[in-house]
């Protein structure tokens, strides 16, 4: 494409990285294919060992597997007469993958092409998905705005663009035995191909277009169209979220939006109705009792049952060793272990692989909620490139925690929270930072349907890490009561105080808290007033909130007027909290078992009614 092969700051080594890439891909197959059963079921790794499997056993389970996905694939190929090789078609080997459902143990087969083979299309071939934090958002403006919700999966969404890349391949068995040995041309975006993805969102793109929604600009995989509500006449946004083939659609009549979505694609049976699964995670409507409206529904999201499954698998896994969760562990993570300080040996590659894979686990089951473990999956996460024994032991205790404590439901409530606002110091910055205001974007769209308020607690722990120093940085936001962004991160810098640590925090607290602020009214949300940040270190909040207060470390400049001059352009107002009741406090430390559990419970919900 651009031959920066040819250049002589990369000629030298482009042909060592390429057989280094190779064998790395060779290994991988090779490690893929060791495994032969799933389930104590064997699994195929041709389609002629697929067949010689059923001849054995005396059924045909891979074969109908087969036949089914050639049927659905169908559509991908196209067979010319004479089976010429037409010019600038470049030959790329196809194959099939054969997997086990756990479900039901029915057989799954996918086709899919060897798209490393071909060169780099000329154009991107990045596709995105919706943010979680959006989802969050989506789920709560249905409540805010009396709105219904609704799911639904495109079967064999892939193939409904064509494709952008000229290939073919050599057909097989799966094609049938008068096709052996043919060649069969690839039109439509087949899985494994570089550009699918992106050929698939440009085409359902087309389609939203097409029903006059347009894209957010915080999330080009937020769709929206202005909206009036017939029952109360109150102007609203729907909303459609994208996640590859996963569809959500948020209005009063969602069903409309899946109608017209029904006409363009398949839609997988079963799949059209209020979500019961997005994502992994469990979703269910709740009513929370004492609340302003006890009868009113509210949407919540778990991540009981994924995470109920990966016990499955680590449990059966630790069976085969003789070994067994802790049936008494009340904490994420021992009290006073830092796995910085670990020095057992060195885990081996396999062994290795498998801590990355349960750090995963444990990371997506954050997205879906257990914010709970959002500190020890974040310390734990440091070690992935060489995990120690100790390493591996202390994830199995995230494990054993969460086995102790199931039944956790994070709420999207809508409702408004309120503060005494004699705890906020009202002042005049403009002494200091003018009479500025809130960089509102331009090109918002209009606010329709009820404004949310922001609510965000901020933390820092000093030289939490014992060998670096640096400290640990933790932030949870709300809009409403609902809780919509978290955060659990190293800082950069190594602070020699913990004034500085903790205004550092603020500083990161400030900026998500900005973004977050652009992202809703870029969704046409309207924020009402400034967020109120809370943070229990009493220093900080009297620098933070007193014109007349001189800084005196001065490199921790940025950050004091970072925070300083959102207060004065009216983004944000700080607070003191108690370091007893600071919800962030479990984002940067690890607590004991009844402080934890009590800051958790102002998070999270064990089991909220059903409504």
């Amino acid at each position: 494409m651009s031959k920066i092969a040819d250049e002589p700051a990369f000629k030298w080594w482009v042909r060592y990285v390429l057989r280094k890439r190779d064998r790395i891909i060779g290994k991988v197959k090779a490690r893929f294919m060791q495994k032969t059963h799933k389930f104590g079921i064997e699994v195929p790794t041709t389609v002629k060992h697929a067949l010689e499997i059923d001849r054995k056993n005396g059924n045909r389970f891979w074969e109908l597997a087969i036949a089914k996905e050639m049927k659905n694939v169908d559509v991908a190929f196209e067979f010319k007469d004479g089976d010429p090789i037409l010019v600038g078609f470049t030959k790329i080997p196809c194959h099939m993958i054969f997997d086990v459902k756990a479900v039901d143990l029915s057989r799954k087969a996918r086709y899919v092409a060897g798209g490393h083979k071909t060169d780099p299309p000329k154009e991107s071939t990045y596709s995105s998905v919706v943010s979680r934090d959006s989802v969050r958002i989506a789920f709560l403006v249905a409540a805010l705005n009396g709105l219904e919700v609704m799911a639904a999966d495109v079967q064999n969404a892939y193939l409904n663009a064509p494709t952008s890349e000229k290939c073919y391949t050599i057909a097989g068995l799966e094609f049938g035995q008068a096709n052996v040995g043919r060649p069969v041309y690839i039109v439509r975006a087949l899985y494994g191909l570089k550009s699918s993805a992106k050929q698939w969102r440009d085409h359902i793109c087309a389609t939203l277009e097409a029903l006059e929604f347009f894209p957010c600009r915080a999330d080009p995989d937020v769709w929206m169209k202005k909206a009036t509500h017939s029952v109360t006449g109150d102007l609203y946004y729907e909303y459609i979220l994208l996640y590859v083939d996963d569809i959500l659609a948020v209005s009063e009549f969602p069903r409309k939006i899946m109608d017209f979505l029904s006409k363009n694609y398949t839609l997988k049976d079963g799949s059209v109705q209020e979500p019961e699964m997005y994502l992994g995670a469990e979703i269910r409507k709740c009513k929370i009792a004492g609340s302003e409206d006890p009868d009113k529904v509210r949407w919540g999201m778990s991540s009981d049952l994924y995470l109920k499954r990966a016990l499955a698998d680590v449990e059966l896994e630790l069976e085969k060793a003789g070994k067994y969760l802790n049936p008494k562990a009340v904490t994420t993570l021992p009290v006073k272990y830092h796995p910085e300080l670990d020095v057992t040996p060195e885990l081996d590659p396999e062994r290795a692989s498998y801590y990355m894979s349960l750090i995963g686990i444990l990371r997506w089951g954050v997205e879906l909620g257990r914010v709970d473990i959002l500190h020890a999956v974040a310390m734990m996460s440091s070690f992935m490139a060489s995990p120690r024994e100790g390493h591996l032991d202390n994830v199995l205790h995230i494990f054993s925690y969460l086995k102790k404590h199931p039944q956790s439901v994070m709420v999207f409530d809508d409702s408004v929270p309120q503060f005494d606002e004699e705890r906020f110091n009202v002042v005049d910055w403009s002494n200091q930072y003018g009479n500025e205001q809130e960089a509102n974007p331009p090109n918002a769209p209009e606010f329709r349907g009820k404004k949310v308020t922001m609510t965000c607690f901020v933390d820092a722990s000093h030289a939490g890490c014992h060998v670096t120093r640096r400290s640990w940085t933790g932030v949870l936001i709300f809009v409403n009561r609902a809780p919509i962004l978290w955060y659990s991160k190293k800082q950069n810098t190594v602070e020699s105080s913990t004034f500085t640590s903790e205004f550092v925090a603020a500083r990161i607290a400030t900026d998500i808290v900005e973004g977050l602020r652009w992202k809703l009214r870029m969704m046409g949300i309207e924020v009402d007033g400034p967020t109120n940040m809370f943070c229990d270190n009493e220093s900080v909040v009297k620098n933070a909130t007193r014109p007349d207060s001189m800084l005196k470390k001065k490199h921790c400049a940025i950050a004091y007027h970072r925070v300083r001059e959102a207060q004065a352009r009216n983004v944000l107002r700080i607070a003191w909290e108690s370091t007893i009741s600071n919800l962030s406090d479990i984002f940067t430390k690890i607590l004991d078992g009844p402080r934890h559990h009590e800051l958790t419970r102002c998070i999270l919900w064990r089991s909220p009614p059903k409504a």
